[in-house]
């Protein structure tokens, strides 16, 4: 079994940043592909943000992209997202995964049905 354990949510103004963290433990391998989904209150989880196990590719959905930017540390086992330019749509409790990176096509990262181990969140507050 995989554990994913994420922290660095918190309170923010508009305009300003955060850096989340993801760490894996137990059963891991480097292989994995690694994402960050969010959750905002009265609405689905979405898809944020993907990487590849060795980091040749990254994905972003479209409200994020150019503020956002994921990167890992496969020594740490851990992923990280990188929240620049937050807004208050950004409010959402944001969640980790992870999965083999076995599968080809850009839903192996996007669709959140690809990924078996989840995070338990963490709270992402921006104000205005």
């Amino acid at each position: 079994q995989v554990q994913l354990a994420a922290s660095g949510g918190g309170l923010v103004q508009a305009g300003g940043s955060l850096r989340l963290s993801c760490a894996a433990s137990g059963r891991t391998s480097s292989s994995y592909r690694m994402g960050w989904f969010r959750q905002a209150p009265g609405k689905e989880r979405e898809f944020v943000a993907a990487i590849t196990w060795n980091a040749d590719n990254t994905y972003y959905a479209g409200p994020v992209k150019g503020r956002f930017t994921i990167s890992r540390d496969n020594a740490k086992n851990t992923v990280y997202l990188q929240m620049n330019s937050l807004k208050p749509e950004d409010t959402a409790v944001y969640y980790c995964a992870a999965d083999l990176d076995d599968c080809s096509g850009n839903t192996c990262y996007t669709r959140e049905y690809n990924y078996n181990y989840w995070g338990q969140g963490t709270q992402v507050t921006v104000s205005s």
